[in-house]
């Protein structure tokens, strides 16, 4: 049996932030310019429950694929942001504004050789061998630079938020 359980006082800030990273996809942007790679890592670390920080990436991207259109693609782009979450969840408590940079870099490289790899598999524009594979992850090399950029500033967005949200809690409300 899954158990998402949420806890009002601590996961609601975490919760917001990452609903607004992850609704951001609606917002028009550069190509492949998005904050969902962070929402990935970020969730991870913000919620210690791994069911509810997998359940807020995939809802979130449903949610916005819904006013976005549907895609051939989504099963390697899900994937790959599932296997991203998973991956950062395991290693979460070494999350460190000193070490966000490498994260987000790793991050986008998964990402992006799990979507190009779906890109090359499911489309009929590359041939279906190594040579073909490899000028699909070549073509996609520009959009990888956006992808780490936005993964990078988002990434550092939302731990500065949270961080900033923590302070504020912590010497402005006190008991």
């Amino acid at each position: 049996m899954i158990n998402i359980q949420f806890d009002k006082k601590k996961d609601f800030f975490p919760l917001i932030i990452v609903l607004i990273l992850a609704f951001a996809r609606l917002i028009p942007h550069p190509p492949n310019f998005t904050p969902i790679i962070a929402v990935a890592i970020m969730g991870s670390f913000f919620f210690t429950n791994i069911y509810l920080s997998l359940a807020v990436i995939i809802i979130s991207m449903l949610l916005a694929d819904m006013f976005i259109g549907f895609y051939t693609n989504m099963f390697f782009v899900y994937f790959s942001l599932i296997l991203i979450a998973f991956i950062f969840f395991q290693i979460r408590t070494k999350i460190k504004l000193q070490n966000l940079f490498i994260y987000g870099f790793l991050g986008s490289v998964i990402f992006f050789l799990i979507s190009n790899f779906g890109v090359w598999i499911l489309s009929d524009m590359y041939e279906k061998n190594l040579n073909g594979l490899i000028y699909c992850y070549f073509l996609a090399l520009p959009f990888f630079v956006n992808t780490m950029l936005s993964t990078t500033f988002f990434t550092y967005c939302a731990f500065i938020a949270l961080k900033v949200n923590n302070f504020r809690h912590t010497y402005f409300f006190k008991k």
